[in-house]
């Protein structure tokens, strides 16, 4: 009932935080000329992080100059996977959420929709962590190539010293770090749902079937009856469990046969 719940609503929150967003950084260029200055220089980017293809303008500091400049890296594939694997994940659960509530008896039909809901369970379990992963550290490159200090580097005018540059706004990163969070609950909540998938299928209930013959068969050996066992009664007479009944031939050993013997 868990993964019914949440799968969808973590997928919806994962591919929406990452494939939603947008962000915007400012540096300023102050000259030697103050004509030549711009305080606030915008810079947006956003999903799917094609930072290559994103330019501005910055002033040379030399009269009315200006150098179009490109930020570095493309980061798309791995923010673009990530957002795949969420959308299809969100997808899949519908679907299963559907199965589940309105075809429970074609689900369990001939064991093949537990199975395959299997082993799609364990896929995008793998596919969550690998996902996850990569778009973690193209975020973490993304922070650092949309850093103000390291925009500033690619400026020319800040790289001579009369004139100044500093950093006016930072990009948000509240929404791209919770994108990442919801990535990984999302592979704990898949892979936690393996167990109760596989109790669904034929796998499962054969070694069920196959643990619960091999203690039927064991409890059956031991109320098995010990062999009979031979004993002596009180007259000194052999006799056996079972025909405990019969008279022994072998009674009165030593005795007296007979009335004539005894005169």
């Amino acid at each position: 009932m868990c993964m019914v719940i949440f799968a969808p609503l973590f997928a919806i929150f994962a591919f929406a935080t990452c494939g939603g967003y947008s962000g915007q950084l400012r540096v300023s260029v102050d000259c030697m000329e103050k004509a030549s200055s711009n305080l606030s220089i915008g810079i947006d980017f956003a999903y799917p992080f094609r930072l290559h293809q994103v330019s501005f303008e910055a002033p040379v500091c030399e009269g009315i100059r200006r150098e179009r400049l490109f930020l570095i890296g493309d980061y798309s594939s791995s923010a673009e996977f990530f957002v795949t694997i969420a959308v299809f994940a969100f997808l899949y659960s519908l679907v299963a959420t559907i199965v589940y509530i309105f075809f429970q008896n074609k689900y369990r039909e001939n064991n093949r929709g537990p199975l395959i809901d299997f082993v799609v369970t364990v896929v995008f379990s793998f596919l969550w962590l690998v996902s996850s992963s990569a778009w973690a550290k193209a975020l973490s490159d993304v922070k650092i190539a949309t850093d103000p200090d390291e925009v500033q580097l690619l400026i020319s005018a800040c790289k001579v010293q009369t004139n100044k540059c500093g950093s006016v706004q930072e990009p948000r990163w509240s929404g791209l770090n919770t994108s990442v969070v919801f990535g990984f609950l999302n592979f704990v909540l898949w892979a936690g749902n393996i167990w109760f998938v596989f109790k669904e299928t034929g796998w499962h209930k054969g070694a069920g079937r196959l643990a619960g013959g091999a203690t039927e068969k064991q409890a059956g050996t031991f109320n098995q009856q010990p062999y009979n066992q031979g004993s002596f009664d009180q007259s000194g007479s052999y006799s056996t469990q079972g025909n405990l009944g019969q008279p022994s031939e072998y009674s009165q050993v030593g005795g007296p046969t007979s009335y004539s013997n005894q005169m």
